[in-house]
């Protein structure tokens, strides 16, 4: 497939045709790895293994388990609008607790 090279600014650009964007799964913005080298460029789409996922982030709290929990500050008694009655609130339901429920719904 041929494409024109053209300017931008000071470096040059190439159009990549949608078809080409479509099969390699590019987007507008997307990084693409570029190497160089016996006169040819490759162009390769860079996947990013390392986004971190909800089931990923909830997955990486339970492996730390108990220990890996901060400590509880004490901020002192409660006052005005920031004072919540309810089961974590009075420590009938434990953090574990909470999860394990927003999970199962």
């Amino acid at each position: 497939m041929r494409v024109k090279i053209a300017k931008w600014g000071n470096s040059a650009a190439i159009r990549l045709p949608k078809a080409v964007m479509e099969e390699m799964r590019l987007v507008p913005g997307a990084e693409a790895e570029l190497n160089v080298g016996d006169r040819e460029i490759r162009i390769s789409p860079v996947t990013n293994s390392k986004r971190m996922t909800l089931e990923r982030l909830i997955r990486s709290m339970d492996e730390c388990g108990p220990a890996g929990q901060s400590e509880s500050i004490v901020w002192g008694p409660d006052r005005g609008s920031e004072l919540i009655d309810d089961d974590y609130s009075r420590r009938v339901m434990t953090p574990i607790d909470l999860a394990g429920k927003k999970r199962a719904s």
